[in-house]
């Protein structure tokens, strides 16, 4: 049984990474907090899920660019410096959230305004915290400490969208944004803590040269490119978050809490799978992997576009959610079999853009068609579209078809050259 559960070994062997992994903890719940007010306060001051979709797609640009940029941050200077000033940047732009809903009058633009703020933050905080990971761990252990830092973000994605829905009707939006806020300090006092994060070799230096590099890696790995498209055609048109507040106060008529719920359900089934991912490492055909979880990912959303039934619909969600953190394992492997060290900031700066980017644009486009035929439809032609890309991109790239090269092929000198992180897009990345 235990080459299937989750190794917990990590947190017994390495100070450092289990001060960060208890940071994650407590910050993974404050950003799922925020994640669900947003929705619902937008939501409750325009009625409109084409606003609550405009909402994520606002944070696109500037996370867009922090990602990149802080990709080639993070390979130029000290890691936890910039770990340490991300922190402090995104606790003040949720707390421009925390002034609006204490208003008499709560307008809808901060909620534009911070959001993509704190987007633009992550996207820096992201490629730090990814890179620094093989620095503090050895090479053995880095694979079941990813295991750990996904599973603690599973736990967050259940427990912080339903405590969500149960807080914001008993204390207010306002203390719900504040709690968030006091998260990062958490986070901040375990970035204070650890030891210089310096890039080998002192650094690439930063600028346009430093980013192409890592796109010509990017290009010429056909491999990871396709995981990159298939993580964006998931996303894009299946990721129903969108309408989750109009499904949940119209379609299934409940409030804040059954709001909440369906938030948490996709997070429930990836927190169920990520406990279970041991014999992932043993499968070498990853990319056929891949493709049949983004597959029953779309199928599943589909079905909970049709089936107006509250606990199937949350059933339903589970599945996408388990699906899709097994497909992040399979992902994170191809990444660890491709990406160089000196890489790793750009790399995971660039994936990071792919991870959080995605269900951003999936807002968009999922309010958008609720807009134009509902809610329901919105989500099942979403889901179908979905299923439709993963086959387009089979055929474009078969390369992902093909692939044949994980299992226990991947040796420990290979996992210290080409170590990278991802995580289930559910959770967009949320803070350490």
């Amino acid at each position: 049984m235990s080459r299937f559960v989750v190794d917990i070994g990590p947190l017994r062997k390495y100070r450092h990474f289990r001060r960060l992994w208890a940071g994650q903890v407590v910050s993974g719940m404050g950003s799922q907090l925020t994640l669900v007010a947003v929705s619902f306060q937008a939501y409750g001051l325009t009625h409109s899920t084409l606003v609550v979709g405009l909402i994520g797609m606002a944070q696109l640009v500037p996370l867009l660019a922090g990602a990149l940029w802080g990709g080639t941050l993070a390979d130029a200077i000290d890691r936890r410096k910039v770990l340490v000033l991300t922190q402090v940047a995104m606790a003040a732009a949720v707390g421009g959230l925390v002034v609006n809903a204490s208003l008499p009058h709560p307008a809808v633009w901060p909620l534009f305004i911070c959001t993509a703020a704190g987007a633009g933050f992550q996207g820096v905080d992201w490629p730090a915290r990814r890179a620094a990971l093989p620095m503090i761990v050895d090479a053995q252990d880095v694979t079941a400490a990813i295991a750990l830092q996904t599973t603690i973000q599973q736990l967050a994605l259940v427990a912080g969208p339903a405590l969500a829905g149960v807080l914001i009707a008993v204390i207010g939006l306002s203390a719900v944004y504040g709690i968030d806020v006091a998260t990062y300090a958490v986070v901040l006092v375990a970035a204070l803590l650890l030891p210089a994060l310096v890039p080998s070799g002192g650094g690439t230096p930063m600028g346009l040269r430093s980013m192409a590099e890592g796109f010509r890696h990017l290009r010429n790995e056909k491999l990871l490119s396709a995981t990159y498209w298939i993580d964006l055609n998931a996303m894009i048109f299946g990721m129903p978050r969108a309408v989750f507040p109009a499904l949940g106060v119209g379609l299934f008529g409940g409030g804040a809490g059954v709001v909440g719920l369906l938030y948490a359900a996709p997070g429930a089934g990836a927190l169920v799978g990520s406990l279970f991912t041991g014999w992932c490492s043993r499968i070498r055909r990853q990319g056929r992997a891949i493709a049949a979880c983004v597959a029953v990912w779309g199928v599943t959303v589909a079905l909970f576009g049709v089936i107006p039934v509250l606990w199937i619909g949350l059933t339903l969600l589970a599945l996408a959610g388990a699906a899709d953190v097994v497909s992040a394992v399979f992902r994170q492997a191809v990444q660890q079999r491709t990406v160089p060290e000196h890489l790793q900031g750009r790399l995971s700066g660039t994936f990071f853009a792919v991870v959080a980017g995605g269900p951003r644009l999936g807002d968009a486009e999922t309010g958008l068609a609720a807009s134009l035929g509902g809610p329901q439809f919105a989500v099942w032609s979403g889901g179908l579209a979905c299923v439709i890309g993963v086959v387009v991109l089979l055929w474009r790239t078969p390369e992902l078809w093909r692939d044949h090269g994980g299992g226990g092929t991947l040796s420990a000198e290979a996992e210290t050259e080409a170590i990278t992180q991802v995580t289930s897009e559910l959770g967009e990345g949320e803070p350490l």
